[in-house]
């Protein structure tokens, strides 16, 4: 189990390390219309091509979860088991909260950084109303959050699936994350992960952290819907992670 505890505290690490600071450090650099910052495409493939790293560095260690929403679903549809959901949420959100601080630890080297918390999206925090990039409501990223976090959890389900391509898991499940910010950054920043929020929620200010139940219960709701909604297509394999 520590190793398990190990492996999902570095790869939810990663995750927002390179996602979240792939919005913070580049999305923009050397500001608007320049060439050399990797816009909206580019924070997106930075959050797909962590996961799928990720994936395939700690995988056969932990099943690669990194987000507490996936945990709750993976156990919803019959991959994991419930007594394992408490540790492995403290890992995930304990290694994305290492990552924020990394983070602003890099950031505030710039003179640049001139961190603003009334401002969407700052320092990669998910919000809604003010603080959504477009201004969207709270039930839309509610939604938003709810159906995407539940397709993201079919397509893990399934792309590990016994039955299933061996070895191709991690890109199907890199490119599935990839879509999903492609969608919804302009909504919500893009959660599906409250690790991911909380992560960097800390450190964004009281605007972030006022917003921020909205981006544990919608994307576990939707964990837990994609997971129940996976297992009533058909028998599932009969091992969990963590009973091997």
């Amino acid at each position: 189990m520590i190793k398990r505890l190990g492996a999902e505290f570095l790869g939810t690490f990663w995750l927002v390390l390179g996602g979240c600071g792939s919005a913070v450090l580049a999305a923009n650099f050397g500001g608007e219309g320049n060439p050399l910052g990797i816009g909206l495409l580019g924070v997106s493939l930075a959050f797909g091509l962590t996961v799928l790293t990720g994936a395939y560095a700690f995988g056969h260690i932990s099943g690669a979860h990194f987000n507490p929403a996936v945990s709750f679903g993976l156990w919803a549809g019959g991959r994991f088991p419930m007594r394992d959901l408490v540790p492995y949420i403290v890992a995930q959100v304990l290694g994305g909260l290492f990552a924020g601080f990394i983070l602003w630890q890099i950031a505030s080297g710039s003179p640049a950084f001139a961190p603003d918390p009334s401002a969407a999206g700052n320092f990669a925090s998910n919000g809604f109303g003010p603080l959504s990039p477009g201004g969207y409501t709270v039930a839309a990223a509610f939604l938003c959050e709810v159906v995407l976090t539940a397709m993201f959890l079919v397509v893990i389900m399934g792309a590990t699936h016994s039955r299933a391509p061996a070895g191709f898991a991690p890109i199907a499940i890199g490119l599935a994350l990839t879509l999903i910010h492609l969608i919804s950054i302009p909504v919500t920043n893009t959660s599906v992960n409250p690790a991911r929020s909380t992560g960097v929620a800390v450190f964004a200010g009281s605007g972030a952290l006022s917003q921020l139940w909205l981006f544990w219960l919608a994307p576990i709701l939707g964990g837990l819907l994609g997971g129940f909604l996976y297992r009533a297509l058909g028998p599932e394999r009969p091992d969990v992670v963590g009973d091997r």
